[in-house]
């Protein structure tokens, strides 16, 4: 069809005199023209009809609702047919139609009068065509990408929608909540069903639907009239299948891993929980305190307890916890965790034990011909480095200027220290693997976390034989008979404490006797003459002087 176009002006517009064809006046063109009405495309505008004398005989904006119809098929008078081929989306245009390509010499009873020439102001707010098709275009689209929408997927998605012409008429972000649903059930219009699909979490689509995969001639309400086509801006925040288990990445394993964590392991671990968009939730990083509990229990959501078998110590890992295995349809309001949230838990395991577990000891170095070993009740001195098993420093014995001295059995360190330094050679290193029962437990201790699993490199630098629990002098034989007699140095009747430590150190020196092993021998020796000296008045009587183990066989018959 030949179109007369161009911007004419006020005066031609005015007064154009006899007319063979419209004229048109383009005075409104968008910038961006993705299409153009063309013959047999269905078209939706607004217009105001006017006679010369501006008088108004017809509107759509009075009548409150668009126009929609078929361009170029007869279906509108000849004039306005013409007219409205070749617009853009937003474009507006001034038409003057002639009498012979409008209502002609009859007119339109009691409206148009014959041989009217009509002036119209129209605006185009929608194209589209039987034969077309959903338009999408990807705005963005992360790098990472491990899978895509498929149909039964549910969704959780924000989006902006428009109409053709960039009229809002809903949107997700105006209620502060994601729409979702499943895809490929029927739950949402046609277009929408096939434009999710292919996405990836964290994508940005532009998805334009034509009225017959959308609302079609019904529209929807009163913000989607009939034959509308419609523009949505869709951001992509999670989806996940009803089907999913837990997705797990493993990002960092160490070389060795020597154990797996199993369904009954008391696990410790850092974690940054996030959304799948990204969006921290929680971070036990953010409290500097490692998360703590049992594995396979039902102490944590069912998702990370699957999530976290098998891990090795130190092991970083990212687990993928669908809703149905996390918090469900209503989230957690206290971790601001959206109902139906995909969540992503990105954790670095610090250590793990069993609460049967016992001390783990492993030998590194032991000298040849050792054929004396540690027992409870022995005096050690040893040096040591401790760490957590992540290899974080926490003590060491070479911060001081002398090795660490203690009494095997004597509850002066902790149980599982204790059980790695029995049976050990004077010179010989061991590595000691001490779960929390047995260090410092739940509570911890000054710097050292709770339920903290524990390392030692130990060196067992010197030992001596140690004496019962409850002695502090043994006899290598048999006492003397007249001990008292012997003991009473200068015949006075009374022991005073010099004449006490003088004999003492006699009979260790001669090799009859020893003392409990001590850094301070003359402590040992002054804490004997004071439960000697009974009546504490500073020198022991022969009723005073007892033997350890007739005091024993004393308390033995008193009981009975």
């Amino acid at each position: 069809l030949l179109l007369l176009l161009g911007v004419l002006g006020a005066p031609a517009l005015g007064d154009p005199g006899p007319l063979e064809d419209v004229v048109i006046d383009r005075y409104y063109i968008p910038k961006i023209c993705l299409r153009e009405a063309q013959m047999g495309d269905f078209i939706r505008y607004h217009y105001n009809g006017t006679f010369k004398d501006g008088k108004k005989f017809d509107s759509s904006y009075d009548r409150g609702a668009t126009v929609a119809g078929v361009v170029g098929v007869g279906r509108l008078i000849t004039g306005m047919d013409r007219g409205l081929q070749g617009m853009c989306v937003n474009e507006r245009r001034h038409l003057i139609v002639p009498p012979h390509l409008g209502y002609g010499s009859i007119g339109v009873a009691g409206l148009i009068p014959p041989d009217a020439t009509l002036y119209f102001d129209v605006v185009m707010l929608d194209i589209w065509n039987k034969n077309d098709k959903l338009q999408i275009t990807t705005l963005s689209k992360p790098q990472r990408c491990n899978r895509t929408v498929e149909n039964s997927d549910f969704v959780r998605y924000h989006y902006n929608g428009t109409l053709l012409d960039g009229t809002p008429f809903d949107s997700s972000y105006s209620k502060g909540s994601t729409y979702d649903t499943y895809v490929g059930t029927g739950w949402l219009i046609k277009g929408m069903d096939q434009g999710l699909l292919g996405m990836c979490a964290g994508e940005k689509r532009s998805i334009i639907i034509p009225p017959f995969l959308a609302y079609g001639e019904k529209g929807y309400g009163t913000v989607i009239p009939p034959q509308a086509s419609l523009v949505f801006s869709v951001l992509l925040v999670d989806f996940h299948n009803p089907k999913d288990g837990v997705f797990l990445e493993h990002l960092e394993v160490p070389e060795s891993c020597k154990r797996r964590a199993v369904t009954g392991d008391f696990v410790r671990y850092h974690y940054n929980g996030t959304l799948m968009d990204g969006t921290l939730f929680d971070s036990s990083y953010s409290r500097n305190q490692t998360y703590n509990t049992y594995i396979g229990k039902g102490y944590i959501i069912p998702g990370m307890d699957q999530g976290l078998q098998g891990v090795c110590m130190g092991e970083q890992r990212r687990v993928v916890v669908p809703p149905h295995l996390a918090y469900g349809e209503n989230g957690a309001g206290k971790y601001k965790i959206p109902g139906s949230a995909v969540l992503v838990f990105d954790v670095h395991v610090i250590d793990f034990h069993n609460p049967a577990d016992p001390v783990e000891i492993e030998t590194v170095f032991r000298p040849e011909g050792c054929n004396v070993t540690t027992r409870n009740r022995d005096f050690v001195r040893y040096h040591y480095n401790c760490s957590l098993l992540d290899g974080t420093r926490l003590f060491s014995s070479h911060d001081y200027e002398k090795p660490q001295e203690v009494t095997l059995g004597a509850n002066k360190v902790i149980e599982g220290l204790n059980s790695g330094l029995l049976d050990m050679c004077a010179g010989e290193r061991r590595v000691l693997i001490v779960p929390p029962h047995l260090g410092h437990g739940e509570s911890g201790a000054r710097g050292v976390p709770g339920s903290a699993v524990l390392r030692f490199e130990v060196e067992l630098i010197s030992m001596e034989e140690g004496v019962p629990e409850g002695y502090l002098f043994i006899w290598h034989g048999e006492p003397p008979a007249s001990l008292y007699e012997q003991m009473d140095l200068n015949k006075d009747g009374g022991i005073p404490a010099d004449e006490f430590s003088t004999f003492i150190k006699t009979q260790v020196a001669e090799g009859k006797g020893r003392l409990m092993p001590s850094s301070d021998p003359e402590k040992v020796i002054a804490d004997m003459f004071r439960n000697q000296d009974r009546n504490q008045d500073g020198k022991i009587t022969p009723d005073e002087l007892k033997l350890k183990s007739d005091e024993d066989q004393e308390k033995i018959h008193e009981e009975l």
